[in-house]
């Protein structure tokens, strides 16, 4: 039997296109994507069984928040936590704001379902090699770990920073094209070249890629696609 949820985070195509695919698993799939300050809102009025939640900065105070409102006005939806790696701090924070899960935003679909499952049960969701590699990290803490975000940053241009964006923002080629103000075949040829920088072979992997990394957080956010970028062609 499908699992009545909502699938919230700010970043519409991954949101989605998660919805989809949960969906075509046979889950009735009641909202796809809000902005993190409206979650607890939506969430609290559909009232689900299990609400997906998406966040790309677990260990920032205050992040749970919603999760806090949510579990308070609706104890009895479990809300299950899509994030980067976690940290052990964003683990704790997410367990003690009442979150029934975590889950990473690379995660395949298979691994999601099993946590909404999981979730909508009454048990803990989050995959035994998270909680290892957060014992691992509490024990063996790194002097300097390695920043995945800044390195991936470091790698693109400007100009391929803001495609990024916009792709994980949901913009298609004539969006992006519009929106910096250039055609839409120097556009599709950037959105390329941004995907054999990450290593990735399409835009949902590349935006899943930079929410899990940080990368988002760190770039500067692009005009709306309704202004002309008079910046000029790349």
């Amino acid at each position: 039997m499908g699992v009545r949820l909502m699938v919230v985070d700010d970043h519409r195509l991954l949101a989605e296109a998660l919805a989809s695919a949960l969906k075509l698993r046979g889950h009735r799939v009641l909202a796809a994507a809000a902005p993190a300050a409206g979650a607890a809102e939506l969430v609290i009025s559909r009232a689900p069984e299990v609400c997906l939640l998406g966040t790309a900065t677990p260990a920032e105070p205050g992040m749970f928040d919603p999760v806090v409102r949510i579990k308070r006005e609706r104890p009895q939806v479990a809300v299950v936590v899509l994030g980067p790696v976690p940290s052990p701090r964003g683990i704790a924070a997410a367990f003690a704001s009442g979150a029934s899960g975590y889950v990473r935003h690379d995660e395949r679909i298979e691994g999601v379902e099993r946590a909404i499952m999981k979730a909508r049960a009454g048990e803990a969701a989050v995959a035994p090699q998270l909680l290892q590699g957060a014992f691992s990290e509490l024990l063996n803490p790194a002097a300097q770990p390695d920043d995945e975000g800044q390195r991936l940053l470091q790698m693109l241009t400007p100009r391929e920073v803001e495609v990024l964006v916009r792709v994980a923002d949901g913009e298609d080629t004539r969006l992006i094209a519009a929106g910096m103000g250039i055609a839409p075949s120097t556009a599709r040829t950037h959105v390329q070249r941004v995907l054999m920088k990450l290593g990735v072979g399409s835009r949902l992997e590349a935006a899943a890629l930079a929410a899990r990394t940080g990368l988002l957080e760190r770039a500067e956010r692009p005009p709306a696609s309704g202004q002309v970028n008079n910046s000029g062609q790349a």
